[in-house]
């Protein structure tokens, strides 16, 4: 049983040999035909030659101008210095994917123009945003970083371009959050405004009420009191109405004035917070930092990325091979098939 396998697996070996030997002349001419053909339909004739320029970029940790250079304490994350880690990255991605950038890519480079599309085509959007899709990509790389991957028929018009999507990624990821801190500011600003009022008032009515002659309410009252006692002591009337009059005043206003002082304050140290408050947005809605680090710049690539026609031409010429020995195959098996029911019929 044994020896009956081996021979079966010898003869067909021994007859996929003879089976290539037999029809030698008609595969060396199929592969002559694909690898020529293959060759002559890969020539920029047929498949315009493309020019690689990729920028690599690092996500920065902190976007924050007062939490990385005003905070009194800063976390890792807060650091100016430190890289992003997975969320920035993919935020980066996202804003690099938006069609903030590649509208403004799109009428930089004039790519409707660029990519040759006919702007009276009723679909020449879609065209343009897939072409784009196509030629400019944006992924991770092995080391947790962004790269922009830009593929054009001119070099400098790819490296331009590439550099330009991560010039603008400063400028995008900026203005979005400019926005919201524009209007954290204003909010900040006008409670801040509000309070300062609130406290100048306060201050008005202690001035106010110095001038009448309250100043320290405790010390005031035990002052004349003290006063009082002598000059009834001594018996002197003048001095009594004088001090009278003193006390009545600060009976009358003393509540007043202690009030005041307790809501000052009070309201001084909530301004002193809102201030620390006020100047960390005023700085977040007038300064921006740059949102990378790059690690390569793109420059003018010296030789083409694509096609890789030698890749064409293998797997062209092989794929032809295997469909001619398979069209063959079948051929034989037809040819065989008829002569048996001929030779039986017969």
């Amino acid at each position: 049983m044994i020896n009956a396998t081996k021979r079966n697996e010898e003869f067909d070996s021994s007859g996929l040999v003879l089976f290539v030997y037999r029809w030698r002349k008609s595969l060396f001419i199929v592969i002559l035909i694909a690898a020529f053909g293959s060759w002559f339909f890969s020539c920029p004739w047929f498949i315009t030659p493309k020019f690689k320029s990729t920028v690599i970029l690092y996500p920065a940790g902190t976007n924050s101008v007062s939490k990385a250079l005003l905070a009194e304490q800063s976390t890792k994350g807060q650091d100016l210095m430190s890289f992003g880690e997975d969320e920035q990255a993919e935020q980066l991605l996202q804003i690099l994917n938006s069609n903030k950038i590649r509208e403004r890519i799109v009428k930089r480079f004039n790519l409707m123009s660029h990519y040759n599309i006919d702007t009276n085509y009723s679909f020449k959007n879609s065209k343009l945003y897939k072409e784009y899709e196509k030629n400019i990509t944006f992924n991770r790389t092995e080391f947790m970083a962004v790269k922009i991957t830009v593929l054009d028929k001119d070099p400098q018009m790819a490296a331009d371009i590439a550099n330009k999507i991560a010039e603008l990624l400063d400028s995008t990821k900026n203005d979005m959050q400019h926005q919201r801190a524009l209007k954290g500011f204003n909010i900040v600003q006008t409670e801040y405004k509000i309070l300062e009022g609130e406290v100048n008032k306060i201050v008005d009515s202690l001035v106010s009420l110095g001038k009448l002659g309250v100043n320290d309410v405790e010390y005031q009252s035990q002052v004349l009191n003290q006063q009082m006692a002598i000059a009834i002591m001594n018996d002197k009337k003048a001095a009594m109405v004088a001090l009278q009059k003193k006390l009545d005043i600060l009976g009358l206003y003393g509540g007043i004035y202690l009030s005041l002082q307790d809501g000052l304050k009070f309201k001084t140290e909530q301004l002193t917070l809102l201030q620390s408050k006020y100047k960390e947005a005023k700085v977040d809605a007038e300064e921006n930092l740059p949102q990378k680090f790059i690690v390569n710049d793109a420059y003018k690539a010296e030789e083409k990325s694509y096609p890789v026609r030698w890749l064409i031409i293998l797997v062209s010429t092989f794929s032809a091979l295997f469909l001619a020995i398979i069209v063959l195959i079948v051929i034989e098996k037809i040819a065989a098939y008829n002569s048996h029911k001929k030779f039986s019929v017969g």
